[in-house]
């Protein structure tokens, strides 16, 4: 039980990081025509592992802002965010390679799919598991 209690809350956390991600995703598509912008980009990797090691620690994910106590996963200020590379200057100094954000909107889409995914077939397995045989 305590395998899958781990697995589902790795798979979990995952999921809100991936979330987190896809919001700064779309905003920074939304703003790829404001002058100035700088887009933002989510060390994934840094950001999982910090949240797993935490939630194994007993805490979970690290409250850096008010509102997550309201459940808000806003890490806009948080230190797994990085700014992307511009991939070429522009005039107005916005740095969002459309392309790019596109491509990783959907990647990011997929993952996320995979999660749920992952996630369900998990929960399925375990009410199967907790089934009588007369049940069905």
């Amino acid at each position: 039980m305590q395998r899958l209690t781990e697995a589902l809350d790795f798979q979990s956390q995952a999921l809100l990081l991936r979330s987190e991600r896809q919001r700064l995703i779309a905003s920074n598509i939304a703003n790829a025509d404001t002058p100035g912008y700088q887009a933002r980009e989510m060390d994934f990797a840094n950001a999982l592992r910090q949240a797993t090691s935490a939630a194994g620690a007993g805490g979970g994910l690290t409250l850096t802002h008010p509102a997550h106590d309201a459940g808000a996963t806003d890490l806009s200020d948080g230190p797994g965010l990085l700014y992307a590379r511009s991939s070429q200057d522009s005039i107005d100094r916005n740095t969002v390679d459309l392309d790019r954000e596109r491509a990783s909107f959907v990647d990011n889409s997929v993952k996320y799919e995979a999660t749920l995914r992952f996630i369900n077939g998990s929960l399925r397995s375990m009410l199967d598991a907790m089934k009588s045989p007369s049940q069905g």
